[in-house]
């Protein structure tokens, strides 16, 4: 095995459940040098990884076509042995085909899946399934071949340097909230935030945790919880910056997001909120120290899709709003 690619140009969240292929294809090459290739803005998730020798870095939002090219032809002359390609989508079945490799392993729904010499299947477990399979399962049957089937665990690296810029905030106990999504119906709704964050202990910190995107939902939540100790780093922290905080928390608090899988990757104790999605389709917690929380009675519209929505298609939202405060607060 010369050197291999890894593809995942997906969101971010995605690509920290890909880092589980990396750490796996380390332990059982450790000489052979492993690249990746995402989209521009998830570049940080990989900073200073230790088992990563070239980052490919994908501009989506100009000359998307042409900066994909360019990638590829430059990716072809790497001569890669082999190409990994956990993205299920055309453009990424596109960098395969030109790769050049002479081993390509994806999954069939990929729609140039032809051109692989080695396909799996993606399976979404049903929503009401007992036992379901995790997202880094179904990644690892990418590379049960060139491993085993037994998948390993997602992890970030955040450096010296993410650490020294976090320390001023770990000098009290502290929560971590990272309360926005990118979709309405997988998002706990800001007056809950609110009203859970009124039930915590006077004397322990609140950090509300985001992107830039998301500020103004982190300043309402604060501007509602001017009695207690609630700061908002919505968009000063990266997100090995947002990783390493969350390790050294009390609990932190997530939707079914990105920073989900930033605590799983950190092993950092977590209570994920499943609005509309449900844990069955293999996005939740992994280490023991995590916990689902999500409405417990069963709604007939629930799960209403895959992803998330840009609103309840019923208009009560009941699989937020049912969701009761002491499921939140207990254990804490």
């Amino acid at each position: 095995m010369k050197r291999i690619l890894i593809i995942q140009t997906a969101f971010t969240g995605d690509v920290v459940l890909a880092t589980a292929l990396i750490e796996k294809l380390h332990e059982f090459y450790p000489q052979t040098p492993i690249d990746f290739l995402l989209r521009k803005g998830n570049e940080g998730l990989l900073d200073n990884h230790p088992y990563i020798s070239k980052l490919w870095v994908w501009n989506k939002k100009n000359n998307k076509i042409a900066n994909l090219l360019k990638i590829a032809f430059a990716i072809r002359k790497q001569r890669y042995s082999h190409v990994i390609n956990v993205h299920r989508f055309a453009t990424s079945g596109l960098v395969c085909l030109l790769s050049g490799a002479n081993n390509i392993i994806g999954f069939k729904k990929n729609p140039l899946s032809w051109c692989f010499t080695q396909k799996c299947n993606h399976v979404i477990s049903s929503p009401g399934s007992a036992v379901f399979v995790h997202e880094t399962e179904r990644n690892q049957l990418l590379i049960e071949a060139l491993t085993n089937k037994l998948p390993a665990l997602p992890k970030l690296y955040p450096s010296q340097h993410d650490y020294k810029k976090i320390a001023p905030y770990q000098s009290q106990p502290y929560i971590c909230i990272a309360p926005a999504s990118v979709w309405f119906t997988k998002q706990y709704p800001a007056n809950q935030w609110i009203k859970l964050i009124n039930h915590f202990p006077l004397h322990v910190k609140i950090y509300l945790l985001g992107g830039p995107g998301d500020a103004p939902l982190t300043q309402l939540i604060k501007a509602f919880n001017k009695g207690k100790l609630v700061e908002d780093l919505c968009g000063q922290l990266s997100y090995l910056q947002s990783a390493a905080l969350m390790q050294g928390a009390i609990i932190n608090y997530t939707n079914d997001s990105a920073p989900l899988h930033f605590a799983s990757s950190m092993n950092a104790p977590l209570k994920a909120i499943f609005c509309s999605t449900v844990p069955a389709f293999g996005f939740g917690p992994l280490r023991e120290n995590g916990s689902v929380i999500q409405v417990n009675e069963n709604l007939s519209c629930r799960p209403c899709g895959l992803h998330g929505k840009k609103a309840c298609p019923h208009g009560h939202f009941n699989c937020a709003m049912n969701i009761t405060l002491q499921q939140l607060y207990d254990g804490l």
